[in-house]
């Protein structure tokens, strides 16, 4: 499978931390998101949405980075992180369509603000982000409340759920996300995901790095 991505961006990097947690072996094809390279051909006829990521298994192309985690761990047959249960399965897509609608758009903006503007040269808008707060923590209780009784969100071990659902979250300090007031998501989220060998193998940084400090 090959893989039209940037390292830096949160569906991307949910998706290469996403089939290596699967264990889907892939070959990426760098796609640098800074300079608009989505946005132009050849990628955009692989995705016409002119967003990323896209993969390509032979003459099958797909977009979508829940549709490819789930596409990937169905072709390499890891049921553990992808049940073939009835109501697993459900439970996670549920999980799945409520990161790309909700969690997703509200994580984003404390990325845009917080992240993006000021690397662009710009100041983080105050009234956006405080606009954004209530449905913020709104919809982090929901998931809070998931984790209060569960170590992951769809039962006892990680799924792709949990890689989908921790993305839009991956730069959270940078992000200036407001988890103080949700202990059961900052636990997943730190002490979880975040230790994850395929979270750690596809680390992001303050400025968009993926060179981490020590190395």
């Amino acid at each position: 499978m090959k893989v039209y991505a940037d390292p830096i961006t949160v569906n991307c990097r949910k998706v290469l931390a996403g089939l290596d947690f699967v264990g889907a072996p892939f070959e990426l094809h760098h796609v640098d998101y800074f300079k608009g390279e989505h946005k132009a051909e050849p990628y955009v006829s692989l995705n016409p949405n002119a967003s990323e990521p896209a993969l390509a298994d032979g003459d099958f192309v797909l977009w979508e980075s829940n549709a490819i985690l789930q596409y990937a761990a169905d072709k390499v047959g890891n049921d553990q992180a992808y049940p073939r249960d009835l109501r697993a399965r459900a439970d996670i897509n549920r999980w799945l369509l409520w990161e790309s609608s909700s969690w997703f758009p509200s994580c984003y903006v404390f990325l845009v603000e917080n992240c993006v503007k000021p690397l662009l040269g710009s100041q983080p808008d105050p009234a956006v982000l405080d606009g954004e707060r209530a449905r913020f923590h709104r919809l982090a209780g929901i998931l809070d409340a998931r984790l209060a009784g569960s170590e992951w969100v769809a039962g006892d071990r990680p799924t792709i759920a949990d890689i989908a659902l921790a993305a839009p979250m991956h730069l959270h300090g940078w992000q200036r996300l407001p988890l103080e007031n949700h202990p059961h998501l900052a636990r997943w989220l730190t002490e979880g995901v975040e230790q994850l060998p395929s979270w750690q193998k596809t680390w992001v940084g303050e400025g968009f790095t993926t060179r981490r400090p020590d190395a």
